[in-house]
């Protein structure tokens, strides 16, 4: 056999040869010929997203977890990191609230703050690009490409020192303070409001990270003895998770907020469904970036578990799977 024939024939058994049948549904995706009158059904537009590939297939998983938390009527734990309160994904998360459609919130202080601070004055929408020493010298604060005039902080102040003082003898724990604010604030749009009104306990493990943290601080100046214990409420969020039949996870972001729900779940060995949303990933061993795999060797999620990872930036994710998963 010639040279050249020889390499032809190596380098066709190699590359062109017969294989197992790959299992599974078809890659497919939505078809815009099949819209009616120049309408796209925005129902089979999503549905598509399971045959799509990629990220939009996590999305359609998404969905069908948090369907399947509902119908198996698990206790839900919703996480999320505070930017999703300073942008639109907190009136997502109020509806939630407001309708008793979750069962237990995990926030930071962040997520804790900027809800009441939006009942006392808007956000702005500004851009990625603007210069931070000009926003500076304008008092103006920047998160991402959203605009926070400091001013708004000023009316924070305002509203939260005279409800410490006021409660200081019934506030012990965070929980204790973020109900007692949600009563005081006394405005539909807020999201603790509603878990007011609808007794949803809300756990803040980081309580003094954030604006809400340095109007403590200030307070301890004119009463020292002013104390929260953040052990109750540790104690008090890991013990929700004991004797529930089936529970679920939706976590937007990752940090403190993400481990918290993770390491309480551990404690009943384990969550039965478990959705993440964030753009971390996991190649530096953080645990924001961790897929749900990584829980499962900790306890954290259940070996039989259904859970998945969307990759992908919540606010624009989570108002769709809100909208897909609990209609």
């Amino acid at each position: 056999m010639k040279k050249q024939d020889k390499n032809e024939k190596i380098a066709r058994e190699n590359l062109i040869r017969e294989s197992e049948e790959a299992h599974g549904l078809s890659v497919e995706g939505y078809d815009f010929n099949d819209c009616i009158d120049n309408k796209v059904d925005y129902d089979k537009l999503f549905d598509s997203y399971m045959t799509t590939g990629a990220q939009a297939t996590n999305f359609a998983r998404a969905v069908e977890i948090i369907k399947k938390m509902r119908k198996e009527k698990a206790f839900i734990y919703l996480g999320y990191t505070s930017n999703m309160v300073t942008t639109g994904v907190r009136e997502v998360i109020r509806y939630l609230a407001e309708h008793k459609l979750i069962d237990y919130l995990v926030t930071t202080a962040g997520g804790i703050e900027e809800d009441f601070i939006k009942c006392l004055g808007d956000f702005k929408i500004g851009g990625f690009n603007l210069k931070g020493s000009e926003l500076r010298d304008k008092g103006i604060n920047r998160a991402g490409n959203i605009l926070i005039p400091n001013s708004r902080y000023c009316r924070f102040e305002d509203f939260v020192l005279p409800i410490l003082e006021k409660y200081k003898d019934e506030i012990r724990t965070p929980s204790d303070l973020i109900k007692i604010l949600g009563k005081e604030i006394d405005n539909k749009q807020s999201i603790y409001y509603w878990c007011y009104k609808n007794n949803i306990p809300v756990y803040c493990p980081a309580i003094m990270d954030g604006s809400l943290g340095d109007m403590i601080y200030f307070y301890r100046f004119k009463n020292n003895r002013f104390k929260l214990d953040i052990v109750e409420d540790a104690t008090e969020f890991n013990n929700s998770t004991i004797g529930k039949d089936k529970t679920g996870m939706i976590i937007l972001g990752g940090g403190v907020v993400k481990h918290s729900i993770c390491n309480a779940n551990m404690y009943r060995n384990g969550a039965d469904y478990a959705v993440y949303i964030n753009t971390a990933d996991e190649f530096d061993g953080s645990d924001s970036g961790a897929r749900p795999d990584e829980a499962v060797s900790w306890g954290k999620i259940s070996k039989q578990a259904e859970s998945v990872k969307v990759f992908a930036d919540a606010t624009i994710i989570f108002p769709l799977i809100v909208a897909k998963s609990f209609f």
